[in-house]
């Protein structure tokens, strides 16, 4: 009878553990983003609305509203359930592996991208206020993510006359530390330029077409603009 009551238990105590796996596993599973969420994937599914036109605002990596109603549209285009909540189904049909996106970027070619992003601030803005040298690394990253640019950072940088520092080989000096602790924060999404995809220095500058575009702000010695 004993040995009977054990091996009863003994089958409870398995069938109980089988149903805490499969509960833990489908709360692990149910990922999603929503309203007020933030962080790297968030940036991704802005990023990737606003490549394809759903989304029109910056990519700050939080859920905002503007993010809310770009995935609802995203949503209704695509067959999903129209609910703004970015789950399995709506980050599948971004092409989007939130375990992969969210990880460390850590891999070589991340840590070229940083180091070449690092010169050409170093390059352009040495001198800057901090503010303005991360703003310069913001522009590179509006460029990737605008497809009237290449979709790389050194496709970008070393883009034809893009940027002074490649021609008088300024990319080359001496880097500072705030060059590189300034080119981690635009890569991390901080974008003080506020979206602009051009700057110049007034003092410096003889393109009349630049001088054209609309103006965001100044910072130091730079004018950001569209």
């Amino acid at each position: 009878m004993k040995k009977i009551f054990i091996i009863a238990w003994t089958m409870c105590m398995i069938y109980f553990a089988a149903l805490s796996v499969n509960y833990y596993s489908q709360i692990q599973s149910a990922i999603a983003y929503r309203y007020g969420s933030r962080g790297q994937v968030v940036r991704e599914i802005q990023s990737r609305l606003k490549r394809w036109g759903y989304y029109k605002g910056s990519v700050d990596g939080i859920y905002g509203y503007r993010t809310y109603l770009a995935v609802k549209s995203f949503q209704r285009k695509n067959g999903l359930r129209a609910d703004g909540i970015a789950g399995n189904r709506t980050l599948a049909a971004l092409g989007i592996n939130p375990g992969r996106t969210a990880s460390s970027r850590t891999t070589a070619a991340g840590s070229q991208n940083l180091n070449l992003l690092a010169r050409l601030i170093n390059g352009e803005a040495r001198g800057e206020p901090y503010i303005g040298q991360v703003a310069v690394g913001g522009v590179i990253m509006n460029r990737v993510r605008d497809p009237r640019f290449p979709n790389t950072i050194p496709g970008v940088i070393y883009q034809p006359g893009a940027f002074t520092a490649i021609v008088d080989g300024q990319i080359h000096a001496r880097i500072l530390p705030t060059s590189q602790k300034a080119a981690q924060d635009a890569l991390n999404g901080w974008d003080p330029s506020g979206g602009a995809l051009y700057y110049y220095n007034p003092a410096k500058t003889t393109n009349k077409w630049i001088w054209s575009r609309p103006i965001i702000k100044r910072i130091g010695k730079h004018v950001f603009c569209k």
